[in-house]
């Protein structure tokens, strides 16, 4: 009789987070669910959500550049920050860290900024860094 073995391959994006090796995806909570393509109100989340502990350190999934700052509301508050990286194939943002550096090369694996203060915004969310492709299809694959 043979055994069987059930494995699940990496994608091709690094650790995002310090304390999330696998780059787990919020489940959900009182705030709504963190996988693709959950209901928003009226609307679908059009990103994925990596479990991030506010302050950890944040790290880049590939090797490219920070092209810009990305602001992800119209009224400021305490996560309202972002960038967005290219390169490798790949073009997403990455929202709710404050960025070492808002241009420039990134190596893949380097750290690129620090978890923002989620629970002072939306206390008792699971906090978690925010990703989205540029072209808006879902990257779950490659975390």
């Amino acid at each position: 009789m043979g055994i069987l073995f059930k494995f699940f391959a990496a994608g091709p994006w690094g650790q995002i987070c310090a304390g999330n090796p696998s780059n787990e995806i919020r489940g959900c909570d009182n705030k709504g669910c963190g996988k693709y393509g959950a209901r928003r109100k009226s609307k679908r989340h059009l990103g994925v959500d990596v479990v991030c502990n506010d302050g950890s350190t944040v790290y880049a999934p590939f090797t490219g550049t920070i092209e810009r700052q990305v602001i992800p509301y119209k009224t400021n508050n305490a996560i309202n920050n972002g960038i967005q990286l290219s390169g490798s194939g790949f073009c997403v943002k990455m929202l709710y860290i404050k960025p070492v550096k808002y241009r420039g090369q990134i190596t893949k694996g380097n750290n690129i900024g620090v978890m923002l203060p989620m629970q002072r915004v939306y206390p008792g969310i699971t906090s978690h860094v925010h990703i989205e492709n540029c072209n808006k299809k879902d990257p779950t694959g490659n975390l």
